[in-house]
């Protein structure tokens, strides 16, 4: 909203002194400009302070488009979804905003959208308000709830945060741009822990992938992408107990080859060199992060 102000106080300025040129040139002297003029400038940038927001909104509704505007309004950590995942999974929050600075990163780095990344990162994971605890970032000084659930059962949990990620995107009207992130952010992958937990259980008995594996669908942009590989690595180094570079190094690697293998990026338009400058970019950031020994 302040960058409407600032426009439409350029747009005032611009005016008065375009006016002002134009009765320059055209009479030779300024003294004949009425000041009445110059408040009608000044209404005229008024009325697009006042306008240009509601029409943002029309024509983002209408042509299905999210502005920088409405994505610079998502940012604010006040807003009534991220105090409900605040309040329900601290832990989820701090995940959600470390992913959002390090993809942020890495999308500056191969010309993406930085700040439609950065606030996909943010929403990526509003789906574990309902189940927090089943999540192991908000398992600080409790006993995990997984051990008393079968390997079936906590993969269901799981990967259902998804659908109930979208589905608070729509109540809480988050635009398509930013709900694609909460769709896409696992692509089709298959929750390994759980599935070949459930295999050692019952090794005589063929275990259906279907039941360990997220719907989909993959990502398919540069952006989706991007969180998708963020949200993994940043996810996965939490489990190092005081990692070397080298180990930092070797996850980014192994994940990433993981994910290339599962062809996840299939349906994306984003090329080998822009993964390995993401990868540069994410090994930087965790480095950094952990402050790691050699």
């Amino acid at each position: 909203m302040e960058n409407i102000f600032i426009a439409a106080a350029k747009i005032t300025i611009t005016y008065i002194i375009t006016f002002s040129l134009l009765t320059l040139i055209r009479e030779g002297f300024l003294e004949r400009i009425s000041f009445y003029t110059f408040y009608l400038f000044f209404f005229s940038g008024i009325l697009t302070t006042l306008f240009v927001h509601p029409l943002i909104f029309f024509f983002e509704k209408l042509l299905n488009l999210t502005s920088d505007i409405s994505l610079l309004e998502l940012s604010n950590t006040n807003a009534p979804i991220l105090r409900l995942l605040s309040q329900r999974a601290p832990g989820t929050l701090q995940h959600v905003l470390t992913v959002a600075n390090i993809a942020e990163e890495s999308a500056i780095a191969i010309g993406a959208n930085s700040l439609l990344v950065r606030i996909g990162s943010i929403y990526h994971d509003i789906g574990k308000i309902k189940y927090s605890k089943f999540f192991i970032e908000n398992q600080q000084n409790i006993i995990n709830p997984h051990k008393k659930l079968s390997p079936k059962e906590s993969a269901r949990i799981i990967l259902e945060h998804v659908s109930i990620g979208v589905k608070l995107a729509k109540k809480y009207h988050l635009p398509d741009s930013v709900t694609d992130f909460i769709r896409t952010h696992h692509g089709n992958s298959i929750i390994s822990s759980f599935y070949e937990k459930q295999k050692k259980i019952y090794p005589n008995i063929k275990v259906d992938k279907k039941e360990f594996q997220y719907s989909g669908p993959k990502p398919f942009s540069k952006e989706t992408a991007i969180v998708m590989i963020s949200d993994s690595i940043e996810a996965a180094s939490k489990s190092i107990k005081n990692p070397s570079t080298k180990d930092l190094e070797n996850l980014v690697e192994n994940i990433i080859e993981k994910q290339k293998i599962e062809n996840q990026f299939s349906n994306a338009d984003i090329t080998l060199k822009e993964i390995e400058k993401i990868k540069q970019v994410l090994k930087k950031k965790l480095i950094n992060i952990y402050h790691t020994r050699e």
